[in-house]
């Protein structure tokens, strides 16, 4: 399964959860439950998987940590807030360049409606 396979079955499980329960609930119910939906499907996923920095060859354990990793391919950073805003995409970039992945979902539940809290993120190249 390619990444944007992946990337779609995250996205219909996100629908899914967010029709189910709605905006306002904290950010860790919605990567617990995300998590049972994308598990159903029967992905590949890994939670808070901690993210080192390597500087000079040097791995630094600074105590960031990708939401989730889905099927090795597809990094999601997850948000319950009001607006998503510059630094959330910075933040996923960043990491989707120090885990040396190419694709990436931020997805916020905090948005009344999904589908505008869904934005895809690609390292390197214009999407």
């Amino acid at each position: 399964m390619n990444e944007n396979q992946v990337a779609r079955i995250v996205v219909d499980a996100a629908f899914k959860v967010h029709t189910r329960l709605g905006p306002g609930l904290l950010e860790s119910v919605y990567e617990e439950v995300l998590a049972y939906e994308l598990a159903l499907r029967r992905l590949r996923i890994e939670r808070q998987k901690p993210l080192p920095v390597v500087y000079d060859d040097v791995r630094l354990e600074l105590g960031y940590r990708i939401d989730m990793l889905v099927e090795d391919q597809v990094i999601l950073e997850l948000k319950s807030v009001e607006a998503i805003a510059a630094v959330h995409t910075k933040q996923l970039l960043t990491y989707l360049r120090l885990a040396d992945k190419r694709l990436g979902l931020l997805i916020n539940f905090g948005d009344a409606l999904i589908k505008r809290g869904i934005k895809r993120i690609v390292n390197g190249l214009p999407d």
